[in-house]
């Protein structure tokens, strides 16, 4: 498989769920970003000048939707857990987490879920100090444009990016970690449990990718480790970490694709992945036990 390994052109600065989107009160009617609904595609976010490249959960829940496995509503965290979390280090990881089922519930179109899993994300961001983002205006977007699908995408992309960069002009970077890291493990809970109802060689894969990911994440938690309040979770991870070790990961070099015009630069490496059936079952079962902790 050909996955982009690193981009040095960086489109957006920040957390980005989805991608950046127009200004306009009405229809969104703007092309959404290749690299945003291409499921082989990583987005990169900005720390301190380091660029890291990090899957988008919603490219997980494309690849998802385009392996014809059905929406499955009770993989979402339960709206009713968000009044469970009172302290700023739930709030960041569980808005990940629901910012990535709200992406999951909008790609397979369906309204009324989007629109309480969008409820939840203002509640947290308005918790977290970040109304702004998810104001008035951007409800009416949302509402006025939930039957397109890429609009949404759009629309909710760039209320998380706005959030991300008032989060890191704040020097609140370890609350941008945390929500990156909770929506990374939504979309890898999501691709192991859905694996697991319907096995499938391209979702194994893209979970075996992860490797790396997982190995970026464990230094950026670290990195922002505020008042050493990430300790468990680094160390959940470096268990699973355990288990992505013993995935084998083949790279081959392939020419780096060149876009002149526009001045960016692709480097990419083909890619096979290699995994035990017994090691992709720790993997899931592991990812579940973090997922627990964060919703709980």
């Amino acid at each position: 498989m050909k996955t982009t390994f690193f981009r040095l052109f960086l489109l957006t600065s920040g957390l980005a769920l989805f991608a950046s989107c127009g200004n306009g009160e009405g229809d969104d009617k703007q092309q959404v970003d290749k690299e945003i609904i291409d499921p082989n595609q990583s987005l990169n976010t900005n720390f301190d000048g380091k660029i890291f490249s990090i899957p988008s959960p919603v490219q997980t829940a494309l690849l998802i939707k385009q392996a014809n496995l059905p929406f499955n509503q009770d993989l979402l965290n339960p709206i009713e857990n968000a009044s469970n979390y009172s302290t700023e280090y739930k709030q960041a990881l569980n808005l990940g987490i629901y910012g990535t089922d709200l992406g999951y519930s909008s790609l397979y179109e369906q309204k009324s879920v989007s629109l309480k899993y969008l409820s939840v994300v203002e509640k947290l961001t308005g918790q977290l100090g970040l109304e702004k983002a998810f104001d008035k205006k951007f409800m009416s977007r949302f509402e006025k444009n939930s039957d397109n699908q890429d609009s949404v995408m759009m629309i909710v992309s760039d209320a998380f990016r706005k959030a991300d960069n008032f989060l890191k002009s704040s020097n609140r970077k370890s609350t941008s970690a945390l929500i990156l890291t909770g929506g990374w493990i939504e979309s890898l809970y999501f691709a192991c449990e859905l694996n697991k109802t319907k096995e499938n060689q391209k979702i194994i894969e893209r979970i075996g990718e992860q490797q790396q990911t997982l190995y970026t994440i464990i230094d950026i938690l670290k990195e922002y480790n505020k008042s050493n309040t990430n300790n468990d979770l680094i160390q959940d991870l470096e268990d699973l970490r355990f288990f992505f070790d013993k995935v084998i990961i083949d790279y081959q070099f392939v020419e780096p694709k060149t876009d002149s015009k526009n001045k960016i630069t692709t480097l990419q490496h083909d890619i096979s992945v290699r995994i035990d059936t017994d090691v992709l079952n720790q993997i899931t079962l592991k990812v579940r036990s973090i997922r627990e902790n964060i919703l709980n």
